[in-house]
């Protein structure tokens, strides 16, 4: 399965999107990466490196401008139409679901096949190529959620 059509279905998992955004905004992950790693069964260090240098990259190039406009876009914000404020917010929602998708099909093409690493192993794994490791129980209940 594309790797796209698995995260969309891994996504819509119940505790996925919690444990996901748990690791994301509480202890600076990379949700895009991490599924990547559990998709490509990925554990080898030098494959994690390469993939994370890339993630950083588009990461600070696209994905955290594009997030922080989409939050920033919100709340109310008088004068402006809440209407049209929100129909942009959707567009650049969009636009973010549309940067996650390149990276991880650029991922993809990184990772020839499948690694065999189970979920928990390869997120250790993806965590640790990131940076500071967040706590095993974090990247547990994410592992848990897509099982």
């Amino acid at each position: 399965m594309a790797i796209w059509e698995w995260v969309l279905e891994a996504y819509a998992r119940p505790g996925v999107p919690q444990a996901a955004l748990a690791l994301q905004d509480g202890h600076g992950q990379n949700t895009s990466f991490l599924l990547w790693a559990v998709h490509a069964e990925a554990s080898d260090p030098a494959l994690l490196a390469r993939a994370a240098e890339a993630a950083r990259a588009w990461d600070r190039t696209a994905l955290t401008p594009l997030r922080e406009v989409r939050r920033a876009l919100k709340p109310a914000l008088p004068p402006f139409d809440d209407g049209a404020r929100e129909a942009l917010r959707e567009d650049v929602k969009r636009l973010e679901l549309a940067s996650e998708r390149l990276l991880m099909e650029t991922l993809e093409g990184l990772s020839e096949g499948h690694g065999g690493a189970h979920a928990l192993v390869a997120l250790e794994a993806a965590a640790k190529a990131w940076g500071k490791p967040p706590p095993p129980n974090a990247l547990a209940a994410l592992a848990a959620a897509l099982a």
